[in-house]
């Protein structure tokens, strides 16, 4: 090894119930519950395009960021699950730390700027478990949301029902995660093993692919996830138009939507200038410009994620 690096047993690990917290499950969503009105044409539209996709019984694939947990958002997905709309889950690294979190003790997310500052900031003991559940997912070839599922469902926590990835677990509906090395506060953690992460989040990635093997005549739906989604979307993707190609298939005709906070102007089917902050924002090129100038069609609302996915919920259910 050419350079020297951190030495982990150094680092002091202290307990959750020590940490003050932003979120507790008191605030999560219910289906049913009273919603402000939100009137945006593009959400109607979108509503249309994934009830005609389960008609046909064509998925929706919701790929999101952590917000969607940590903002309340569980239990509304998990009624989607359960009701067959969202037929794949596909979550960034923060998601199981947050869902893990609300079902061992119904609270999560720590105040950054204070514990930061402190030199504290994710080093909590019991969260570093989800780490050696990891390591066993590497071990026995399971991908990292499946594994992580069953550790939720299985381990007698006293909220797991509010988890997407235990729901994943009892449903059989597949709940991938998808990791980026560093990103996550688990990644501090002495039993972190980078390695395992790398190949139960490989998996996860190629089960992802397989779902998306099936979008032809589906929807996809990106909530709160500024990298993961538009890349991870964008490579499998390019991977199942290959084998579809070699087939003389396409997979072009499907819809995709966009929940998020940015305003991305009067049309943004229209890819953004090269020179304007909005082209870089990945998820306006590649969800709502690129993968879908073949045949497919995109939606933006913007909002709150809050307000925009139960609104979405909400309409879903109100047709059903």
């Amino acid at each position: 090894m050419a350079y020297p690096i951190f030495d982990r047993s150094q680092l002091q690990l202290r307990p959750l119930a020590e940490r003050v917290h932003d979120f507790t499950r008191s605030e999560m969503l219910n289906p049913g519950d009273a919603l402000p009105a939100l009137h945006s044409a593009a959400l109607d539209a979108f509503v249309e395009r994934v009830l005609a996709a389960h008609r046909r019984g064509k998925p929706l694939i919701l790929m999101h960021g952590g917000h969607v947990v940590k903002q309340g958002l569980g239990r509304l997905v998990i009624d989607l699950m359960e009701r067959g709309i969202v037929q794949h889950v596909a979550m960034n690294g923060s998601g199981p730390i947050h869902e893990y979190e609300l079902a061992l003790i119904g609270a999560t997310t720590e105040n950054v700027a204070r514990y930061i500052t402190e030199g504290q900031f994710g080093l909590w003991q019991e969260t570093g478990r989800l780490n050696d559940v990891a390591a066993e997912a590497a071990r026995t070839g399971m991908g990292l949301g499946e594994a992580f599922g069953r550790f939720i469902a299985e381990s007698g926590l006293p909220y797991s029902a509010d988890s997407i990835l235990a729901a994943g677990w009892r449903l059989r509906v597949p709940v991938t995660v998808h990791v980026g090395i560093g990103q996550d506060i688990i990644h501090e953690h002495p039993n972190c093993d980078g390695a395992a992460y790398g190949a139960a989040s490989y998996t996860d990635f190629l089960v992802f692919t397989q779902s998306l093997a099936q979008l032809q005549g589906g929807a996809l739906l990106a909530v709160s996830s500024h990298v993961m989604a538009p890349e991870v979307f964008l490579k499998s993707l390019a991977m199942v138009r290959n084998v579809a190609r070699q087939r003389g298939e396409q997979i072009n005709r499907f819809a995709t939507a966009v929940f998020d906070l940015p305003d991305l102007g009067p049309d943004p089917s229209v890819e953004a200038a090269r020179d304007s902050a909005e082209y870089f924002f990945r998820p306006y090129k590649t969800l709502l410009v690129r993968t879908v100038a073949d045949g497919g069609e995109s939606f933006y609302v913007r909002g709150q994620y809050r307000d925009t996915f139960a609104a979405f919920h909400q309409r879903i259910v109100a047709a059903l």
